[in-house]
């Protein structure tokens, strides 16, 4: 359901959480997500462009969230990248529907939950998940 865009970047803003107050470089950001570098570059620009990540250059630089952790949510970090598009009208454009059929319906009501789930888990939360695992990122556990 979600882009592979999408994945990408709940990958790496885990992996950045993990690292709070340090910045990590690119090429190591894609070896522990397992994102392609040359799409991580488009991926962490985008996180960059909407708040979420920071970039420095220069020696200790990389790129590192722009706030806690608790304060970014799974919903913040999808549309960052490939945003949740509610449906609004009918996307086959026919003029007898001045509202939504009863499939656009469904969808869109779909769509509505998948938001409201998304917003109310923070990656921090995702990062304290109980289990042998770190969510999304190849670093084993402190």
């Amino acid at each position: 359901m979600l882009p592979k865009t999408a994945e990408y970047a709940l990958r790496t803003v885990a992996c950045l959480a993990q690292e709070s107050g340090r910045n990590e470089r690119a090429d190591v950001l894609a070896e522990q997500t397992k994102v392609p570098r040359r799409y991580l570059h488009k991926v962490l620009q985008d996180l960059v462009n909407a708040g979420l990540v920071q970039s420095r250059s220069g020696p200790g630089g990389g790129y590192g969230l722009a706030m806690s952790s608790e304060k970014i949510t799974i919903l913040d970090v999808v549309n960052a990248v490939a945003p949740l598009e509610r449906i609004r009208h009918c996307p086959l454009g026919l003029p007898s529907h001045t509202s939504l059929c009863p499939l656009h319906q469904e969808i869109d009501r779909a769509y509505a939950a998948t938001e409201a789930a998304f917003s109310r888990v923070t990656i921090a939360q995702l990062l304290r998940s109980t289990g042998e695992f770190i969510p999304l990122c190849d670093i084993p556990l402190h």
